[in-house]
């Protein structure tokens, strides 16, 4: 059965703390969403200020192979008639087929908040679906607050989706605005709804706040539900909305339902990732389906597991939605999951031989010293280099020294001197940095850059320090923890210590190491 998918990240989404497009940006969002077969993306409420009324008249012409896009808004205000409503006025300027409204269906919400009379908000709805439906759009009317009002008084609840219906809308949608519905609630509520208008599209729209949107989601579609509003990585105001990655793949590769062209399912997690990035929001690394440790396997018991029957600890086959598995290299590793991660980099590597022991040996004594290679697998890479014997530096170190500088200089504080010898030549470098590890950074560069030009090819994108023995206070070791990158790839280091300096170094000489190694 198809079901409609209707994605909100641009309007309800952007409520959402720390979360904001600019023009581009939600074009590029509606691009992905389109490519995905996403069947409406509500891209805003153009009567909230002019920029957003420019955004929808920037986009009229777009061409999209199948979303249509949708203009959201309210009802008409109290007292006044639909024509002379402006927030009426700029749907229809909006130029979308489609349009969403939402009006309140909880009887407290119309007296305590609206100040108006039962009738007088039914009115008010009757009529503004009425206008918008004689100017040729579909309307989406998005009954507000409508589980916790059927729980307070049903009949007023339903009779708000009778008015909608009776004056046109094309779809009835069932808010849990508050987020605070149960599943057993969401079926049996919405059950009575499809049977009450079981000629009209009744779809769902629920808010996290109890930890239970996307269940809400699912029983609501059990129960006859056909259209899913949401958004696609599930940010939006307080706790979020319904996540749609996480519905439609649930529901399509475990329920038989039709939420996107099916030749598309292994776009899911490409899409995830062009939005998270374009919203400059992360994904949770345990996000279901599409976070980056979704089918990540630490224990040696799981691993060696998943390993020989997949299905033992994955419950789909991440590549039908574009994620993969990740074996995490740690103490509690078993042999079989170090050997799979390693036999890319090592394919003369003896699964049962003393080297592969001397690895596993290594990586448990590395963790008593703070060593982590979960997410610094260059610097694992380079750890068995040189227990095989095979590493070679692609330079010596003779000596580093970092000054701080106070007050700071056009905006340098830090400057470091590097001495390194590479092939006999010994050469010394300066450079001035935002911190201690900027200075390093281009300093070693700088250094390098005569004997390998490559280098410049390569940057530092991140930088992280965790304290491993806080109790220590400042004589606590510290994890450093680098990411690198060129135009290809790239690749994380650790560094150990109690100096953060010297923690930074390590993984700073990891990083580069790896880089002129991959050469």
């Amino acid at each position: 059965m198809k079901l409609q998918i209707f994605d909100s990240s641009l309007r309800d989404g952007a409520q959402g703390a720390n979360v904001s497009f600019s023009v581009d940006d939600k074009i590029k969002v509606i691009e992905a969403l389109d490519r995905l077969g996403i069947d409406f993306i509500e891209a805003g409420n153009p009567f909230s200020n002019p920029a957003e009324m420019q955004f929808f008249q920037k986009i009229a012409g777009m061409k999209l192979s199948h979303a249509k896009i949708v203009a959201f808004g309210s009802t008409r205000r109290k007292g006044v008639s639909p024509d002379e409503d402006a927030n009426l006025r700029s749907l229809l300027a909006a130029g979308t087929e489609y349009v969403a409204i939402f009006g309140k269906s909880d009887i407290r919400h119309v007296t305590d908040v609206l100040k108006a009379t039962p009738e007088e908000n039914y009115a008010m709805i009757r009529e503004s679906v009425r206008f918008l439906c004689a100017h040729g759009k579909k309307v989406v009317f998005d009954a507000e607050h409508f589980f916790d009002g059927y729980k307070a008084d049903a009949d007023y609840a339903l009779g708000a989706l009778a008015e909608a219906h009776a004056a046109g809308a094309c779809t009835l949608c069932l808010c849990d605005t508050n987020g605070g519905v149960f599943p057993d609630e969401a079926y049996e509520i919405t059950k009575r709804v499809t049977e009450r208008f079981p000629d009209t599209i009744v779809a769902i729209h629920c808010h996290n706040d109890g930890g239970l949107a996307a269940a809400d989601s699912i029983e609501a579609v059990k129960a006859g539900a056909r259209q899913i509003q949401g958004t696609f990585l599930g940010f939006g105001e307080r706790c979020g909305n319904t996540n749609l990655s996480t519905v439609i793949c649930n529901l399509q590769l475990k329920r038989g339902y039709e939420c996107i062209p099916p030749e598309n399912l292994k776009d899911i997690y490409e899409c995830a990732m062009a939005i998270a990035e374009t919203a400059n929001v992360a994904i949770p690394e345990n996000q279901p389906y599409i976070g980056m440790n979704a089918f990540a396997h630490k224990a040696g018991m799981h691993a060696d597991g998943v390993l020989k029957y997949a299905a033992s600890f994955e419950h789909i086959d991440p590549a039908a939605i574009g994620n993969k598995r990740k074996l995490l290299l740690s103490e509690i590793s078993g042999k079989s999951a170090i050997y799979d991660k390693l036999k890319s980099y090592f394919p003369s590597l003896d699964k049962s031989g003393k080297e592969m022991a001397a690895i596993v040996s290594a990586l448990k004594e590395r963790a008593l010293a703070g060593y982590q290679y979960e997410a610094a697998e260059a610097s694992f890479v380079l750890l068995v280099e040189k227990i095989l014997g095979k590493y070679r530096s692609s330079f010596d170190l003779i000596s580093y020294k970092i000054i701080n500088e106070q007050p700071a200089i056009e905006g340098k504080v830090a400057s470091a001197i590097v001495k390194i010898r590479v092939n006999g030549i010994t050469k010394i470098s300066a450079s001035d940095g935002e911190g201690p590890v900027h200075a390093m950074d281009l300093a070693l560069r700088a250094a390098l850059a005569d004997f390998y030009p490559e280098i410049a090819r390569v940057s530092l994108t991140d930088f992280k320090v965790r304290v491993l023995d806080s109790d220590k206070a400042t004589a606590a070791k510290v994890r450093v923890l680098i990411t690198s990158a060129n135009a290809a790839d790239s690749w994380t280091t650790v560094g150990v210590s109690e100096d953060v300096i010297e923690a930074s170094w390590i993984a700073l000489v990891d990083s580069i190491d790896y880089a002129l190694m991959r050469k």
